[in-house]
């Protein structure tokens, strides 16, 4: 199959100031080492790396009322989402390499200003072990990686929810999380009442991954930009160790590969997230290595019966 894509722009944002363990700020770096850029190009894919935006360094410091970090969580999302519009206005499609989770804040904040100026729908599938919906009320830790969807449907600190031009952002109407498995008690009480439609771990044992995915992209059109955000821990960390949190049990090799491969089918897709990537955890640079093959069959490769 044959997808017309639009021109990529792909930007580094290294830090890991909303997680809990160090190390995913070398993520950008390790994407490009494992050879993203050159995977996309030879893809026939017009694409530019405009290198790393820059904000200040992780202070590493304890929670201040249920928030780590929170004033350099801001910074760096408001550099992320002024990264993605500009490459957005230029007509380009935004592939932001993390960096932790939090920094979707900024990116789809900038995407959905995006569809409301432009008059399209938007689909955020997020791939992910978690449903990152805590607040500083219910969080275990602070950490605001586990905050982001949070945030973006108007929960959170107004410095955050408030990073777009627009509060909320979403609505968990345009969410779809897949491959979850790790939900925080209070938590899983905070995404039934807000609505979030999930096709956790469980639910794709029992009916497949092709049905599941086929759920989450249903009703989609010609009209919709389909972001996603694609957190590695969505992945079985058997194959993919090399992130701050992983979770047994998760989304295998051959899922993985459909899952991009039916959002290709698509032809949907008009941004990207690639996070939690933590070379310091890693075996050999595997886990990044399995993400640009999983990114390249996000942009149509695919198997010579389906070529």
């Amino acid at each position: 199959m044959s997808l017309k894509l639009q021109p990529v722009s792909v930007f580094g944002v290294p830090t890991d100031v909303g997680a809990g363990t160090r190390g995913a700020s070398m993520g950008p770096e390790t994407l490009r080492v494992a050879g993203l850029v050159e995977a996309l190009a030879a893809r026939g894919i017009d694409v530019i790396d405009r290198g790393d935006v820059a904000c200040p360094r992780n202070p590493w410091s304890p929670p201040v009322d249920g928030y780590r970090h929170l004033d350099e969580v801001v910074a760096w999302n408001r550099a992320v989402y002024q990264a993605a519009s500009d490459i957005l206005d230029a007509g380009r499609m935004p592939v932001m390499l993390g960096g932790d989770h939090c920094l979707a804040i900024g990116s789809i904040a900038a995407v959905a200003d995006h569809c409301r100026r432009a008059g399209r729908k938007l689909r955020v599938l997020w791939l992910d072990a978690h449903t990152d919906f805590n607040t500083s009320q219910i969080t275990p830790s602070g950490n605001i990686h586990g905050m982001p969807v949070a945030c973006l449907c108007g929960i959170g600190p107004d410095a955050l929810t408030g990073i777009g031009a627009h509060v909320p952002a979403i609505t968990p109407a345009q969410v779809r999380q897949l491959g979850i498995r790790s939900v925080d008690q209070d938590e899983k009480r905070l995404v039934k009442e807000h609505g979030l439609d999930i096709y956790d771990m469980r639910y794709i044992d029992e009916v497949g991954m092709k049905r599941a995915m086929e759920q989450a992209l249903a009703g989609l059109d010609a009209d919709t930009h389909l972001h996603v955000s694609f957190d590695v821990d969505v992945v079985d960390p058997e194959i993919a160790p090399g992130t701050g949190t992983t979770i047994p049990g998760g989304v295998n090799y051959r899922e993985a590969q459909l899952i991009m491969e039916m959002i290709a089918d698509t032809g949907l897709l008009g941004s990207l997230d690639i996070v939690e990537v933590n070379p310091a955890l890693d075996a050999r640079n595997r886990t990044a290595e399995l993400a640009v093959d999983l990114v390249e069959s996000l942009f149509g490769k695919s198997t010579l019966m389906r070529d």
